[in-house]
């Protein structure tokens, strides 16, 4: 069986999350580092295994306190969890919209997750490269993750909502094909 393995590429890809905070307003961060590859039968997407890692000191919400306070051991730990893990079980297509299904692991708990894909298609660059673009969305439950800290402020009101939506606008590189036996 042939397969094809596409590497992730940093350089035309981004990794955002959004999160209500104190249930009026939105704030938005992205990690800055991540990598993942996508593996293939000839082709196609469908049925590929993928995989995806952020670095979590890379987190970026433009305040660089906000940014600590999310690096210690109130929420991500990054010294102790230096990343966030996604490994796919399912990759099902209907059109050019697909369902990725698999587990992600933050910090030491793993959840399984579905995430919504629009597939760009496929081109190739300047260099000769076969380039595939995806959007990926989603939404996680902070708390099941165990990102469980909580704060109201003095008139009440709740710091951080319990719900995080994901975004990932990502390229892939294709890689030269292996044949397995």
């Amino acid at each position: 069986m042939a397969t094809t393995t596409w590497v992730l590429d940093p350089t035309h890809s981004e990794v955002q999350f959004k999160i209500k905070h104190l249930v009026i307003s939105t704030v938005t961060g992205s990690f800055k580092k991540f990598e993942g590859k996508a593996v293939t039968e000839n082709d196609t997407f469908e049925n590929a295994q993928v995989t995806f890692a952020l670095d979590v000191a890379s987190i970026d919400t433009n305040q660089e306190q906000r940014d600590e306070h999310l690096r210690n051991n109130d929420f991500f730990d990054a010294a102790t969890h230096p990343q966030i893990t996604f490994t796919s079980t399912s990759l099902t297509k209907n059109g050019d919209e697909y369902k990725l299904t698999g587990n992600m692991t933050v910090k030491d708990v793993t959840k399984p997750v579905t995430l919504d894909v629009e597939f760009g298609g496929t081109a190739t660059d300047f260099y000769g490269n076969e380039k595939a673009g995806f959007e990926v969305t989603g939404k996680i439950n902070r708390k099941e993750f165990g990102l469980t800290f909580h704060a109201v402020t003095e008139a009440g009101s709740i710091v951080l909502g319990d719900d995080v939506k994901l975004f990932a606008n990502v390229q892939f590189i294709k890689q030269k094909e292996e044949v397995l036996a």
